[in-house]
């Protein structure tokens, strides 16, 4: 689910010391896999984000990712791949998590990783994919320049429970003039929270050109309450 998305930011890159290290893992149940999911889909504040996060970070990639068959990070990470040009970098993975969406990525990317949770970083940093790591809150102002990024990425962050269409502004301030923008946005989500109206405002004022959808799974069919959740992966580029 890596489906965080707020905070406030310090910025690390180089050896990506963590401020925060994860707690020892404790392998999760079926039921208890359940359990977190649906707390991650009810989640109502920042801090409730933290807290959950924070007690997941060094199971979730055993846990979720590996476990419910989270092949999501993946597919974004390949629409990403089949329209970039040379000119769609550096990345931005937001809500980058414990690093799913990177790893799937072209190894020769430069690639920032922003979370909420500063132990899903810590476990993200570990693994050496990103240049650098920001903690962050998409609902506030972002400790980032203006125009930094080619690209920006995202699978699990817009979902229930985390972030809505009122981040788009704060992210279209960081891109760069025709960045690539590949933004996984479960479906359910998409509906309820008016996301189609919101890139249809963007497309009509301007602010985004060449707009599309493509639809993709969540999960690869493991057997769990949620293994038909689909995602609408948002393509489109700032003007």
């Amino acid at each position: 689910m890596k489906e965080p998305g707020l905070g406030s930011g310090f910025f690390m890159s180089g050896s990506l010391a963590p401020r925060h290290k994860p707690r020892h893992a404790v392998q999760m149940t079926e039921k208890d896999l359940t359990s977190g999911l649906e707390k991650a889909y009810a989640l109502d504040s920042a801090d409730a984000v933290r807290d959950l996060y924070r007690d997941w970070a060094v199971s979730y990639d055993a846990d979720f990712v590996e476990r419910l068959g989270y092949i999501y990070p993946r597919l974004v990470a390949e629409v990403y791949a089949a329209q970039a040009g040379g000119g769609d970098r550096p990345v931005l993975d937001i809500g980058c998590g414990s690093g799913a969406v990177a790893e799937a990525m072209a190894g020769d990317l430069a690639v920032d990783g922003l979370d909420l949770s500063p132990e899903m970083l810590a476990v993200a940093g570990a693994k050496g994919i990103y240049r650098g790591l920001i903690e962050g809150d998409l609902l506030a102002a972002l400790p980032i320049a203006d125009a930094s990024y080619g690209g920006l990425v995202s699978a699990g962050t817009f979902t229930h429970g985390h972030v809505g269409p009122q981040a788009l502004p704060e992210l279209l301030r960081v891109a760069k003039p025709g960045a690539l923008f590949c933004l996984g946005i479960n479906a359910q989500h998409f509906a309820a929270h008016g996301f189609g109206d919101a890139f249809d405002g963007l497309a009509a004022a301007g602010e985004i050109v060449d707009l599309r959808y493509e639809d993709r799974p969540i999960y690869a069919g493991e057997a769990h309450d949620h293994a038909g959740d689909r995602a609408l992966i948002a393509v489109f580029r700032r003007m």
